[in-house]
């Protein structure tokens, strides 16, 4: 069924669509009789207001783009949740972008955000330096850009939500030392990400100072999915490199190597241990569960929605930068029977 418009209760009514628009907007110039007509018609026919069209005359458009490398984890969902709760009472809507892990995927979802006319974007990019030209440009023409959990580089002022990466990795190292681990396989995610290379940090620095780092023990990966993480874990058992542990950049790339494991024979922890970062539902639905950093996934879609607000209201407020507070969660993956008697 076609859409009732002002056009036609312009034409039913023999009145302007001007004054139609006035009446329906409750304008105090309009005579009481027309406004009365106009509302009775625009019941009669069935005419809904299209608040896109509403938005726009007044300068906004009431949307907010996000920008996320996937939605097939809980953890852009359980952030987008936060994001909703803060945005949808106020009347904005979410139009969420998927990049794939795929800059040129994430540049195109930008460009077509921009066309959207959105009022801002969030968004947790896929690349530290890629699309940095397009951000600054989008800032720039006058679109507000709050990123969280990956951020880009410091030549970018921006507001942004984030965890302490380095010192919270360093924190799973440390339990996994604690636990009579010494051979800690680190599979890092792409060098790519930001947050890469500072879990990574964290990792290398406490296994420097227990003077047992070892650089054969890290795996780079292409991507970050479970593939990834399987691919890992067997470039480590197809060089015979020795390790009784692993801590992996995300659940995914843990989840993948300890399914590769658990298929060679390998038993989790006894034999090796599994830890990682992230702290989505998906370290509690595998056997055995996953010791991980849990992030407050929800609290930082709040945040990000909160500081995107901010620069809505006022585009020259100053970038804020939210550091949110992580929980390391003991799970199976890293205790057996044995080091749960040491601990």
């Amino acid at each position: 069924m076609k859409r009732v418009t002002i056009k036609d209760l312009s034409k039913f009514l023999s009145l302007s669509t001007s004054t139609i628009s006035r009446a329906l907007l409750n304008d105090k110039n309009v005579n009481p009789e027309t406004q009365k007509k106009v509302l009775e018609a625009a019941e009669k026919l069935g005419y809904k207001p299209n608040p896109t069209a509403l938005n726009l005359k007044y300068g906004e458009s009431k949307n907010i783009g996000l920008v996320v490398p996937e939605m097939i984890t809980p953890f852009s969902s359980k952030v987008l949740q936060g994001i909703q709760e803060i945005l949808y009472p106020l009347g904005y809507r979410v139009i969420i972008t998927q990049s794939d892990e795929d800059p040129l995927i994430e540049r195109k979802n930008l460009q077509l955000l921009e066309e959207f006319n959105v009022d801002g974007i969030i968004i947790n990019m896929c690349h530290e330096t890629y699309n940095e030209e397009i951000y600054k440009n989008i800032i720039e023409r006058g679109t507000p850009i709050v990123f969280f959990d990956r951020i880009p580089g410091k030549s970018l002022e921006v507001s942004k939500v984030i965890v302490d990466d380095n010192i919270k990795a360093s924190l799973v190292v440390e339990h996994l030392i604690n636990t009579g681990k010494r051979k800690i396989a680190h599979i890092m995610g792409p060098t790519t990400i930001r947050n890469v290379i500072e879990r990574a940090n964290g990792y290398k620095r406490i296994l420097t100072k227990h003077h047992i780092f070892n650089q054969d023990l890290i795996v780079e990966t292409e991507g970050m999915m479970f593939e990834d993480g399987k691919n890992a874990v067997k470039k480590l058992l197809d060089k015979r490199v020795e390790f009784d542990s692993i801590f992996a950049f995300s659940d995914t790339l843990a989840i993948g190597a300890m399914n590769y494991l658990l298929s060679q024979g390998v038993k989790i922890p006894e034999e090796v241990s599994v830890a990682s970062f992230s702290g989505t539902e998906l370290a509690t639905i595998v056997h055995p569960q996953l010791t991980s950093v849990e992030q407050p996934l929800i609290k930082m879609g709040s945040a990000a929605a909160e500081l995107i607000l901010e620069k809505i209201k006022d585009v020259s407020s100053p970038n804020r930068t939210i550091l949110m507070d992580t929980d390391l969660v003991y799970r199976a993956s890293t205790f057996s029977k044995t080091n749960k008697k040491q601990e």
